[in-house]
């Protein structure tokens, strides 16, 4: 929690305990401390009050919350004109419609209430189907809308971004933060040898994204001083603007889930667009090291995918040629099982859990 924020709520908090202190002396009889004891109690606890509802409401956004002042505007004046309507029935109908002042009473509140529930709640309904704008809210169909993606470090540091920008999946919907590139520019002049590397990679892959011109790629000069760390800016931002975040570091998507906003990890998209193989195609692959099993091979194809090759292990740091046997999903990725296709070991190879 932010200075700011604390100081807000402590300052409620002690003027809920002022004015109900207050109040308490100058509006009732009785023992002057008993009072003052009352009044700090329930000043307190009204504060309390007051920092749950901002609990409640704090993952809210300033779009939400404006279509739900809106509505509740729409339906006041929907609930006025039910009651108007009423009052100029009962006019016409005096004579003949006679009610007790109570039932006339509850009958024009539960037509304001009705009104202005009805209201409220098509309002929020139709708001993916107008198409206004207003100051701070924009009305504007489902079909239409399309969430913008906020890059951090992580994703600039992995050059298999430029290729999925060139795509035009991505068009008009990368956002990156000005103090994403500061931090970046930083790291580059003070940091360590590692951190400086890691730093000017992410820099001229910014450059080459930046010359895609279909991408669209729009700068976000929005900060925030009062918070300190980077993945807390980008949480803030991602909120403000109703964004997701696009990332490849898993510590952040973590972060990100517990504080309600989507994250988009680039290496979960890698594999599921990883290509599938299917049982009894033929593929020639390294073998790099010996697996876990008697005479069995590991590799890897291109994109990283790990193959066990059953009869391998005699070529350690030879291509050979492998028919596939089946392909495994595992938490990890893909694992691909295949047979060297050798004249000893062109035999069928039963693998088994243990082998992931």
């Amino acid at each position: 929690m932010n200075l700011s924020v604390a100081f807000i709520r402590i300052l409620f908090v002690v003027l809920s305990i002022f004015f109900m202190t207050t109040f308490m002396i100058s509006n009732t009889s009785g023992n002057i401390q008993t009072n003052i004891l009352i009044g700090v109690l329930i000043g307190f606890v009204f504060g309390l009050f007051l920092i749950s509802f901002d609990l409640l409401f704090k993952r809210f956004n300033l779009r939400s919350f404006n279509i739900a002042v809106i509505g509740i505007f729409l339906g006041y004046l929907m609930g006025q004109a039910l009651v108007l309507v009423f009052d100029a029935i009962l006019d016409i109908s005096r004579a003949s419609i006679s009610l007790q002042p109570q039932t006339l009473e509850m009958l024009k509140i539960a037509l304001f209430l009705f009104g202005t529930y009805l209201g409220t709640i098509m309002t929020l309904r139709a708001a993916d189907e107008l198409y206004v704008s207003i100051p701070f809210i924009k009305f504007a169909p489902t079909a239409e809308k399309k969430k913008d993606l906020i890059i951090d470090s992580s994703v600039l540091s992995d050059a298999r971004i430029i290729d999925l920008a060139t795509t035009g999946l991505l068009d008009n919907q990368i956002i990156i933060p000005r103090f994403i590139i500061k931090e970046l520019y930083t790291q580059a002049e003070i940091g360590d040898e590692f951190s400086k590397l890691k730093a000017k990679k992410c820099l001229e892959v910014l450059k080459k994204i930046e010359l895609i011109a279909e991408l669209g790629l729009r700068f976000n000069d929005t900060d925030f001083p009062d918070v300190k760390d980077v993945q807390g800016k980008l949480l803030r931002l991602a909120r403000l603007l109703d964004a997701n975040l696009l990332t490849a570091d898993i510590s952040r998507m973590q972060i990100a889930e517990i504080e309600d906003i989507r994250v988009i990890n680039i290496h979960t998209l890698s594999n599921s667009l990883k290509p599938l193989m299917q049982a009894g195609e033929f593929i020639k692959i390294k073998v790099q090291r010996y697996g876990k099993e008697p005479r069995q091979g590991v590799g890897y194809l291109d994109d990283g995918t790990m193959v066990v090759i059953n009869g391998g292990g005699n070529y350690i740091g030879d291509m050979v040629d492998a028919k596939v046997l089946s392909v495994k999903h595992t938490s990890s990725g893909r694992m691909v099982f295949c047979n060297a296709m050798d004249g000893e070991s062109n035999q069928e190879y039963e693998h088994e859990e243990s082998h992931e």
